[in-house]
């Protein structure tokens, strides 16, 4: 059984290792350690300590997905499987309908597209078309990301380029780390639904929408093409890599982060801002009245 110094020590190995800001590291390796030393971990259970530790990490570095976690369920120590990853998520996906929780016409000619995660651009296609074509006759349109937890960049492109004419905005790039390489993200050419380029686009936001959520509420709102309505968003801007430490303790280490084309930079630590500020339970309403005019 690991020390909760040797836990602490391998989660540092892990951060060193990956951390899609370099530079960074050396901070977050000094300010744990010296904790560390103080003895400020010694007495955590592993929940605290992960929940102790978690609070350290973004006091020196506010990103949103640099973390311990805990797992009350054992988990295999064996190196990540990304390829079980991505099965595991495309079954989650197709048991919720691609993400797609509900399509609705709205009284005025207001459709309304309610998203809880964003499918692989790939095995998502289909249903996202058979979204956009439902409310391809609308006179605007809401896309309600209020409760969306994530989901994959290639998906938020395909959401995205739905709201565009053609395959010409650059939407924004992906930086790794581990390849040193940079991904650009444009709209996309042949989309298996109708274009929604010409008509008003209002994004519903809470403060519980993250990562994939938020990529396309940025993207949109930074390209001019969508009037975000509700709150600040969470802010989880890099995709992550997670790294078994014990059967029940994990830590996960951003590899990667978006850069948006406009902004040059993106929405970690800080979430994606409203135009229009309002609870979450009322934004609905309010994007509504604007829409209708009332």
């Amino acid at each position: 059984m690991l020390s909760n110094e040797q836990i602490i020590g391998q989660a540092l190995d892990r951060i060193e290792a990956g951390y899609v800001f370099p530079v960074k590291v050396a901070d977050i390796d000094a300010a744990i350690r010296r904790r560390l030393a103080a003895g400020e971990y010694d007495d955590l259970d592993g929940p605290a300590l992960c929940e102790t530790v978690t609070a350290h990490l973004q006091q020196v570095c506010p990103d949103k997905h640099l973390r311990l976690l805990w797992s009350d369920q054992p988990q295999s120590l064996d190196p990540a499987d990304e390829d079980g990853g991505r099965a595991a998520f495309l079954a989650l996906l197709r048991a919720e309908n691609q993400g797609i929780r509900r399509v609705e016409h709205l009284d005025g000619n207001v459709g309304l597209i309610d998203v809880r995660r964003i499918a692989y651009a790939d095995e998502g296609a289909a249903a996202i078309g058979a979204a956009m074509q439902l409310v391809a006759l609308s006179s605007a349109l809401i896309l309600d990301l209020r409760a969306c937890s994530g989901g994959t960049p290639e998906g938020a492109a395909m959401w995205c380029s739905y709201f565009f004419r053609d395959d010409q905005v650059h939407l924004n790039d992906f930086y790794e780390r581990s390849t040193g390489a940079t991904r650009q993200f444009w709209t996309t050419a042949h989309l298996p639904g109708p274009r929604y380029a010409d008509r008003p686009v209002y994004v519903l936001t809470s403060a519980m929408t993250f990562s994939g959520g938020e990529d396309v509420a940025y993207t949109l709102q930074a390209h001019g093409r969508a009037v975000v309505v509700g709150e600040t968003t969470r802010g989880g801007a890099h995709p992550t890599a997670r790294h078994p430490v014990t059967e029940h303790i994990l830590v996960t280490v951003p590899t990667a982060r978006t850069i948006n084309s406009v902004t040059g930079t993106n929405w970690e630590g800080v979430g994606v801002v409203p135009d229009v500020p309002v609870s979450a339970d009322q934004a609905l309403d309010t994007a509504l009245k604007a829409i209708l005019g009332a």
